[in-house]
């Protein structure tokens, strides 16, 4: 049950928050994460997570002019993203009406879930 679980890091004293202080939502969704910031994701800085966000973004948009299917609200309600990485793919989804659930595969490199959650977004850990 151990490796289901994604601890919270620890503090020095009864005033600092768990992780370090979240921005408020919408804000939240495009913040750079505290384990981001902290440096407790391996290989993931700042700089990545921007990249990886304004990624999606582009590719979200690339899509959406390739299929009119896609702009038409409400034909996906939701959608799984099976290799979530930071979240990016369910952040550029902000302005459409769609649930995006962020799969974490177990055996990804980094554990990336909780950056997941810092950004105020849903997700889970699977094993293929």
């Amino acid at each position: 049950m151990e490796a289901c679980l994604t601890p919270l890091p620890q503090v020095k004293n009864t005033n600092e928050t768990a992780g370090g202080v979240l921005a408020k939502w919408p804000e939240r969704l495009m913040a750079v994460p505290p384990r981001v910031y902290g440096g407790s994701l391996e290989g993931i800085t700042p700089e990545v997570f921007k990249e990886d966000t304004d990624k999606w973004k582009k590719r979200l948009s690339y899509y959406k002019r390739l299929s009119s299917e896609l702009n038409d609200l409400g034909r996906y309600r939701n959608v799984l993203d099976m290799n979530a990485n930071l979240g990016g793919f369910a952040a550029a989804f902000v302005d459409d009406p769609v649930w995006v659930m962020n799969v974490v595969p177990v055996e990804a490199n980094v554990n990336t879930l909780g950056a997941v959650y810092e950004r105020g977004l849903i997700g889970t850990y699977q094993s293929w």
